[in-house]
């Protein structure tokens, strides 16, 4: 008798009890799962389309393959929710997100069958290579190594290095590219269109597949000839197909396109390709948001949709009437705005432009905006080579992103004095998608490097000043961060300000404690400094907006006070806190100096609230660092 929904998969705790069941079963496991993401989701919010864009093929890898003793590497941890409810986490998925709960992107600390770190996007194919290389050195050559990217993650630039050393190196590596034509937004860039119009006939490959087997058992082909056949066939294919299909030109296998959604040709041809020797890569069209008819038509928003009705998908929007603007709404409205004044101005995103807000630009002005696809690297040398021929980019990137482009900030822009205006959105902790995401490490990161400029606005105000501040000439290269969320003004919108660069400003005197906060987390210390205040105490607090060049005038009157407090949204190791006890020891000044900051851990995933009353960054926190002693 058939199962009802849900049966089949209530039986499978790990991928070994899904391997149990027949091959024409798995059309109804991949329609339970998918079932059981919509219902899941859509009260504990995640990333949801990415998985339910790749469900048949999380059940035909962990049907095919033996995990976790092989190893399935994920490129961006957007796509695995269906691989965590199939390996073992399926009770415990109500806590994805959640503090202390299920990590939000695949972790090795939460389970074996997580096998790398894949929060960004890009590292699966050069991850999945060590892997294999390591097998073969280690003679484990039982353990088969499968990397799956998608999600636009071949535009980055890390998984271009990966198929060049697949290519050189001696391995049986298997690539999956799951091109469903997106990001987060649309995807971009030649590597798209190549994609659109690449095609293999699935029968050659079946063919040419079987005879290769049939003379390696004849003792025909050896595998020093079998590579230089690989090498001619492909430039004989090229020639009458009057297309070069670039894998088989770096002499990888190539298969595809097949149906991604196809559960049982899935399975079919991951059998008859997982044993063959060699880098081989399989290429699949898939549909993001795949069975939910809202998140199909319009993949950008069910990305991340946050809480939606399972059965209609209609959003269930929290009533923001009356609420300040999101950080990024602020920059998205502000660059257009200083776009229409000054011709110069560009914006360059990579791969978020929705994201960032830039999108409200890209829409007016469609011929001063770059989505560069998710090449955050290439992002920072390109804004470099506009500011060259004098041109102001505005190069919006996501605080942990812009990680992946350190030597190009460095190299690129801050060696030249290059006019990049640099605006790092999701600085601080951002919440739910936990370390991976958080923006914590840019002040202390950049700090050293000559020639930049680094602040932080405290409110909306200052955001849109620092903005136009940033613009004028000549700044050099310039950094804007900023958090994730919301900010404190409703009245937002003000006419633009100078604001004087490396310096900061004073919004309460006192002569016994001073606080000196940089960015919006000066609003909590602002509320706590007015409570000193009221209770009669001398606390002054110091908003010093620019970490680099630092308020000299600031620091030596906070200097004559007994003690300072620092207090930042980032990494206490190398911060304001950290600028501010060298000024000291170098000027011969005694305070005693609190620092408040990150501390020197990866910082789990929770709401913002919960992390930074976790981190000691919350109100009672900074109150006890001030608390004077009679």
């Amino acid at each position: 008798m058939k199962k009802e929904p849900q049966e089949l998969l209530q039986d499978i705790k790990f991928p070994s009890d899904l391997r149990t069941l027949p091959l024409e079963s798995l059309p109804q496991v991949c329609n339970e799962l998918r079932h059981e993401i919509i219902q899941a989701m859509a009260d504990n919010p995640g990333h949801f389309a990415s998985s339910l864009g790749v469900v048949e093929l999380t059940v035909a890898l962990h049907y095919v393959f033996d995990t976790p003793n092989d190893r399935i590497v994920w490129d961006v941890g957007h796509q695995a929710a269906g691989h965590k409810i199939l390996t073992g986490r399926r009770e415990d998925f109500h806590t994805y997100r959640h503090l202390g709960g299920l990590r939000p992107f695949p972790s090795p600390e939460e389970s074996e069958y997580d096998t790398f770190a894949c929060g960004h996007a890009s590292n699966s194919i050069s991850a999945a290579l060590g892997m294999a290389v390591a097998n073969e050195i280690q003679n484990s050559k039982l353990s088969k190594v499968v990397a799956v990217i998608g999600d636009g993650s071949m535009s980055g630039g890390l998984a271009f290095e990966g198929v060049n050393n697949v290519s050189s190196t001696p391995n049986n590596l298997l690539i999956i590219l799951n091109d469903n034509n997106m990001s987060i937004d649309r995807s971009v860039g030649g590597m798209k269109q190549y994609l659109h119009h690449l095609h293999t006939s699935s029968l050659y490959n079946n063919v040419r597949f079987r005879l290769s087997n049939g003379l390696v058992r004849l003792g025909v082909l050896s595998e020093k000839r079998r590579q230089k056949i690989l090498r001619f066939n492909n430039s004989l294919k090229a020639l009458l197909n009057n297309q070069q299909n670039i894998f088989e030109g770096f002499n990888i296998r190539y298969f595809g396109p097949i149906d991604g959604h196809d559960v049982i040709e899935l399975v079919n041809t991951l059998r008859q390709i997982k044993d063959m020797k060699g880098p081989k890569l399989l290429h699949l069209h898939t549909i993001k948001g795949k069975g939910f008819k809202p998140a199909e038509k319009n993949p950008t928003v069910f990305h991340a949709p946050g809480k939606y009705d399972p059965e209609t998908g209609e959003r269930l929007r929290d009533n923001t009437e009356g609420l300040p603007p999101r950080y990024q709404d602020v920059f998205g409205e502000t660059v257009l705005e200083l776009a229409k004044q000054n011709d110069k101005i560009v914006g360059i995103t990579p791969a978020m432009a929705t994201g960032s807000s830039l999108n409200i630009m890209m829409k007016e002005m469609p011929e001063r905006t770059f989505d560069v696809g998710i090449a955050e690297g290439h992002a920072v040398t390109f804004a470099g080579g506009l500011a060259k021929e004098g041109m102001i980019p505005f190069c919006n990137i996501y605080s942990s992103f812009a990680q992946r482009a350190f030597d190009n900030i460095i190299h690129d822009v801050a060696l030249l004095k290059l006019h990049v205006v640099f605006c790092f959105d999701r600085a601080g902790l951002v919440g739910q998608d936990g370390a991976t995401h958080h923006g914590a490490f840019d002040l202390a990161a950049l700090r050293p490097i000559p020639n930049l400029t680094i602040s932080s606005p405290m409110n909306e105000h200052e955001l849109r000043n620092l903005m136009y501040t940033a613009q004028l000439p000549y700044k050099g290269p310039f950094v804007i961060r900023y958090p994730r969320g919301r900010g404190v003004l409703t009245d937002w919108r003000c006419p633009f300000e100078e604001l004087p660069i490396g310096k900061g400003r004073k919004l309460s005197d006192g002569q016994d404690v001073a606080v000196l906060s940089i960015g919006p987390i000066g609003n909590v210390v602002q509320k706590v400094v007015r409570e000193f205040i009221e209770e009669g105490k001398s606390v002054a607090h110091y908003d010093m907006r620019f970490l680099k060049p630092i308020d000299e005038d600031i620091l030596r009157e906070a200097g004559k006070c007994r003690r300072i407090v620092t207090v930042e949204d980032g990494v206490v190791q190398g911060g304001l806190g950290s600028a501010v006890l060298e000024f000291m020891a170098d000027h011969n000044l005694h305070p005693e100096v609190v620092r408040l900051g990150l501390p020197d851990h990866f910082v789990e995933h929770g709401t913002p609230d919960e992390l930074y009353h976790l981190v000691g960054l919350d109100a009672e926190a900074i109150r006890q660092a001030i608390v004077i002693d009679n």
